[in-house]
């Protein structure tokens, strides 16, 4: 998944101190029964597939990063969409010139971009994290550079609906940062080999691409493997 020894001894450290913070939201959580998943979809009344949860999103007014839960996936309870909307980007990052414009791009100010979704098991841990095309979350579609430094800015850094959850997204996508860049630029690969091999589609809008890259994860291996490599 990851080459270990292609990091830095810092960057191995934001990440270890990054995955202590997803362990002890976990613990914090464990003392009264509740996990990551039951904290977000809590008093939401019946969960229904498709419908995001908490309603009406999650979303840091300071930071402009946003995400939501929902399901529709076979094989996991439920995913997580993580976003940064375009009041939290630098003025001159812009969405990929040439991309067909759909009534959601026309009807909203927001240009929000797509970061990294993370997959969820029914006791409420991740199993995987994937990226996924234009169409599946209605972003405005930004060339991979761009959207790799938007993922530097993700920071849920409040309370509602839930501070251990807005805490371990947080702290998640830092653990894991090095793998969700090439998972990002998986991502860009997919597309082009895609629309290569479909020249008369809409790549962006093609309900037969939907999710361009994805892997397993395992928070607790990962954490060893970092401390392993941080010890030699």
């Amino acid at each position: 998944m990851l080459d270990l020894n292609s990091l830095t001894r810092s960057e191995l450290e934001e990440m270890g101190a990054a995955g202590e913070q997803v362990l002890n939201c976990y613990r914090v959580l464990a003392k009264s029964g509740d996990n990551i998943v039951g904290e977000v979809i809590k008093g939401q009344g019946t969960f229904y597939e498709m419908d995001h949860y908490p309603k009406g999103d999650v979303y840091d007014p300071q930071t402009h990063c946003q995400y939501y839960y929902h399901a529709h996936r076979e094989g996991e309870h439920g995913h997580f969409h993580t976003f940064l909307r375009s009041a939290g980007m630098p003025d001159d990052m812009r969405p990929l010139k040439g991309q067909s414009l759909q009534d959601y791009m026309e009807e909203r100010d927001d240009k929000l971009t797509h970061l990294v979704a993370i997959s969820m098991d029914a006791r409420g841990y991740p199993i995987s994290l994937f990226t996924t095309n234009r169409w599946v979350t209605a972003e405005n579609w930004y060339p991979a550079e761009d959207v790799l430094f938007a993922l530097n800015r993700f920071e849920m850094d409040l309370v509602p609906p839930s501070w251990p959850v807005n805490i371990w997204i947080t702290n998640l996508v830092r653990l894991y940062l090095p793998v969700i860049r090439q998972l990002i630029l998986d991502r860009d690969k997919t597309v082009k080999a895609w629309a290569e091999r479909h020249p008369n589609r809409d790549v962006f809008e093609d309900r037969e691409l939907e999710v361009t890259s994805e892997v397993a994860i395992d928070v607790a291996s990962f954490l060893e493997e970092i401390q392993r490599h941080l010890e030699n």
